[in-house]
């Protein structure tokens, strides 16, 4: 199996799906809930553009280097989200977790915690990868707090990484946590989900 192959992952609270158009018109709602594309330091789609992000992420799994999901809230069945695993590896057998978005109504509901849970048990204990990355704008203060939550360690920032839409420079924090470092981190993660049932 490789690691851009689709797959659905699942708990009780969320199923994460394989990325299709049939997830378009929710999607379209998740994205204008909050107006997230309006902090210039994401990468939230617009409500018009949701059809071409789809339309991106596909051709990049068909690529070989993504792997792209629907956010599927289990208690209402809709799309609130996408999220992969990016820049696949599949000979160091690595993976970035990332291009994670939630409408804002479902944000800080314990939903991203479930999602991060069934993604790295996925990358660790099923596909054995030597390190899972993380990686955001470095302004992206609530990004970049949700990461370490998780237990990641901040690896360092790339400055002027790369540019942003409106071509300013990024400043890019790179995360990761290592195979060795999965226990403990599962450990946290689950007691984290005990703690909002």
């Amino acid at each position: 199996m490789k690691l851009s192959d689709p797959l659905t992952l699942t708990d009780e609270l969320v199923q994460l799906v394989p990325l299709s158009h049939d997830h378009r018109v929710d999607l379209t709602e998740a994205a204008d809930d909050g107006q997230l594309w309006r902090h210039w330091y994401t990468a939230v789609p617009k409500p018009e553009n949701v059809t071409a992000e789809i339309n991106r992420r596909l051709a990049l799994q068909d690529a070989g280097s993504m792997n792209p999901f629907a956010i599927i809230d289990a208690k209402t069945g809709k799309a609130v989200g996408m999220t992969t695993f990016m820049n696949i590896d599949e000979v160091q057998n690595r993976v970035e977790i990332g291009s994670t978005w939630y409408r804002q109504s479902v944000q800080r509901t314990g939903l991203n915690t479930h999602c991060k849970y069934l993604m790295l048990r996925q990358a660790f204990e099923n596909w054995n990868c030597i390190a899972v990355e993380f990686r955001t704008h470095f302004f992206n203060r609530q990004s970049r707090t949700a990461i370490e939550r998780l237990g990641a360690k901040l690896d360092g920032i790339l400055r002027n990484h790369s540019r942003t839409a409106d071509g300013a420079f990024r400043d890019t924090c790179v995360y990761s946590i290592l195979p060795h470092e999965w226990p403990t981190v599962k450990a946290h993660l689950t007691y984290q989900m005990k703690r909002v049932r």
